[in-house]
Order: C-alpha cells, then structure tokens, then sequence
C-alpha cells in the first residue's frame, strides 16, 4: 500500500471510527485503503494541503475509480472519503468538507441467489452421509490393522524391528483415517449450523465453545459492530454440534502446535492444523460440499440467504428473521421477501398450464 503525506491524518480517522462506530477491523482496513489510494492521487497531481481539495477533484478521482472498479466498490470507497472529510471539518482539519454533496453510486437491486429446500436438505444429506461413510473406512483400517498386529505377534521367529516396521505405517493410517473423520464431522456441524441459523461466515469462525447453549439450543452471535445477538438451532444442527464437540474436535485438537493450541483454546471449530479456521476454509467447504451434493455451487452468503427465504416461506415474521440475521435495517430483510414471491411465482408457472 502507498504511503502519502496524509498517513497522519488518515490514522486519526480510523482510530476515531474505531473508537466511536465499533466498525469491524476488515472494514476499517478496507477503509484505510480507499482513503490512502484517493489521496495518494491527489498528491500526485500535486496537492499538498487537504484544503486544496475540491468537489470537482472528487468527482475526477470518482471517475478514474469507477474504470477498474465495480458499483458495489465505488459505493464503499465513497462512504469512507465521505466520512473522512466529515471529521476532518468537523475536527478543524479542513475548513470545508468538499464531500458533503458527493453522491453515493445507485448500486442495482439483485436478488440473492438460493437453495430450493429439497436442494439444502440434499447438501446438509450428503455431509452427513460423508461422516458416516469415512467413519466406516476408519472402522475397516483400524480392523485390519489389528490383524496385522496379531499375525506379526503370532510369528514368534521375527524381529522386535520388523513388527514395529510393520505397525508404524498402521498407526500412521489410523491416524489418517481419523483426521479424515474429525473434517468431514467439522464440516456437517459447520454446514447444519450455517443453515440453521443463517450466520455469516465471520460470526461462525469467531464463535468459541461457550457461545453455544445446549440446554436451550441457542447460540450467541457477535456481528457487525461487535452487535450481539441470540440465535435458535434445531434438533439436526445440535446433534451435528455434538458429534463434532464430543469425537472430531478432540482429534484436530492433538494436532496443533503450543501456540496454535493457546490461541484456538475455546474456538468452536478448527483448522486440519488444530488452529481456529479461518473464512477461506469455510467457504471452501461450503462450494466443495455442494459439489459432492450435485447442487448449484453456492458460497455460505448464499446459505445464509437461503435460511432467510426458507424461515419467511415456512411462515416466520419479517421483524424476527431480522432479528436472527443482524440486520440493522428491515429494508434488507425485505430482498428475501422478493425471493419468496420469486420463487411461487415459478412454482405456479410450473402447477398451471394456463398461468
């Protein structure tokens, strides 16, 4: 990232939102790099004083974005110089704020993309399935390399250094098989829990053990803005939960360094290194499951927004799915409400010959 003359003033900024609005630390980076790349370009057409700086320069550096950016982006990076030359004007850095009148990008109205529900009930199967069957590959590994003990332990004429020869590859395999069990259990639970609750991504790899209530099948969330809410889960996400908690959680554990293992103590879930998973892990997981499951290829937003629909389809209030997804406004909400109508729209197609 390019540093520029304003780095001061642009440190008080982002210590300032942090400080005030709770905005999270993958925002505030974004936002640090929005301001740093605008005014980055000022200083390059000369600019050495953010009072210098006027709507029409604004509107230019909008413009050069807006080439190699999407909407969505532009939107984002307007916010924060907005925001910006607000506090610098109201902070006494600048005597105006030349951003006061620029206008945020009309991002289009997209409906998000969903899972039908025999599609989601087909990827939550397949995940199970998958657990079952590694569970029953290790069985058989383990046997036969049980067998393999008590025929090296009949043989009385061979060497103490061919038995441990032959039992080091079986203790090798066994341990194999069971990290291949502990993920698949990881990954159902992670699955179950994304469905049934319709959590992002951050909020489930930020999750420690203690979030989860059994006694009462609820799961306590942080989101955007360090904002903390209760979320409800089901018999089939519990039992997913419990498997993982209880068999598969305990293997990945072993596996992690002293450090990692500090630092993962009372994470929920795990990496194949025993460290707290991260959100590329997650994902990946997410599109590979659908993959196995032979259904569309979805990211966990996409699961997430397929909970939403599914809740409101299933006869849940607008202002409680709200609740349970975080969202600050209920205009938000509102898109999966279109999904819905979306969606009986096409099933009339399908019913009514004359429709």
């Amino acid at each position: 990232m390019s540093s520029t003359q304003f780095d001061g003033d642009i440190d008080s900024f982002v210590s300032y939102l942090k400080s005030n609005r709770g905005l999270s630390a993958n925002t505030l980076k974004a936002y640090r790099a929005d301001l740093t790349a605008c005014l980055h370009l000022f200083e390059l057409r000369g600019v050495t004083d953010l009072n210098e700086i006027t709507l029409d320069d604004l509107r230019s550096w909008m413009a050069v974005e807006s080439r190699d950016h999407a909407r969505s982006s532009m939107a984002r990076k307007t916010v924060a110089v907005r925001g910006f030359f607000a506090w610098a004007y109201e902070h006494g850095v600048t005597n105006t704020d030349p951003a006061a009148t620029l206008m945020t990008p009309s991002i289009p109205s997209t409906l998000p993309a969903v899972l039908t529900e025999s599609q989601a009930e087909q990827l939550l199967d397949v995940a199970e399935q998958a657990v079952a069957t590694n569970q029953y590959k290790g069985d058989g590994g383990a046997a036969a390399a049980s067998g393999s003990g008590k025929a090296a332990g009949k043989t009385a004429d061979k060497s103490a250094d061919t038995v441990n020869r032959n039992e080091a590859p079986a203790r090798a395999d066994k341990r194999d098989s069971a990290r291949v069990v502990a993920e698949s259990q990881r990954n159902a639970a992670i699955l179950e829990l994304l469905y049934a609750t319709g959590i992002r991504v951050a909020e489930l790899v930020s999750m420690d053990i203690a979030d989860i209530d059994f006694s009462n099948r609820t799961i306590k969330v942080t989101g955007k803005g360090n904002k903390q809410r209760v979320v409800p889960f089901g018999l089939p996400a519990q039992r997913a939960l419990e498997t993982w908690l209880e068999q598969g959680r305990p293997v990945l554990a072993r596996t992690a360094t002293d450090a990692a293992k500090s630092r993962a103590a009372n994470a929920l879930f795990l990496g194949a290194r025993g460290g707290r998973i991260d959100q590329r892990i997650a994902r990946d997981i997410v599109h590979r499951a659908a993959r196995e499951a032979g259904v569309p290829d979805i990211s966990p937003h996409a699961l997430r927004h397929s909970a939403a629909t599914h809740m409101l389809d299933g006869g849940a209030d607008l202002r409680e799915v709200q609740e349970m997804l975080g969202h600050s406004s209920l205009k938000t909400t509102q898109r999966y409400t279109h999904v819905s109508i979306e969606q009986l729209k096409n099933r009339y197609g399908q019913a009514f010959p004359r429709a």
